[in-house]
């Protein structure tokens, strides 16, 4: 079994910062992919940021330059610092990871957070 365990959002005014951890446990043998999805009522989650377990980086146009998203093999945590916050931003963030298992370490499955809040207003 799997766990993702998000931390970190909030209620921070126009231009502040907010910094999300994921931490991942459980009988996990190996993380590849993890990142940060975002999601408003009514509308479909999207993408914020991924990275691999090598440290490469894919952003949303949306949040390029404000936000860095990083991660710790070690701890088998990844993070997402959020800079230069708009209204905008306002949203459920969902960590991801895709994860392979000591049950099946051939095969990666998708896990999902429960999601943290994150409103930017003033």
């Amino acid at each position: 079994q799997v766990q993702l365990v998000e931390s970190g959002g909030g209620l921070v005014q126009p231009g502040g910062s907010l910094r999300l951890s994921c931490a991942a446990s459980g009988t996990i043998f190996s993380i590849y992919n993890m990142g940060w999805y975002r999601q408003v009522p009514g509308k479909q989650r999207e993408l914020v940021a991924t990275i691999t377990s090598g440290g490469s980086t894919n952003y949303a146009d949306s949040v390029k330059g404000r936000f860095t998203i990083s991660r710790d093999n070690a701890k088998n945590t990844v993070y997402l610092q959020m800079d230069s916050l708009k209204p905008e931003d306002t949203a459920v963030y969902y960590c991801n990871a895709h994860v392979a298992p000591f049950s099946t370490p051939l095969r990666t499955n998708n896990y999902w957070g429960q999601g943290t809040q994150v409103t930017v207003s003033s």
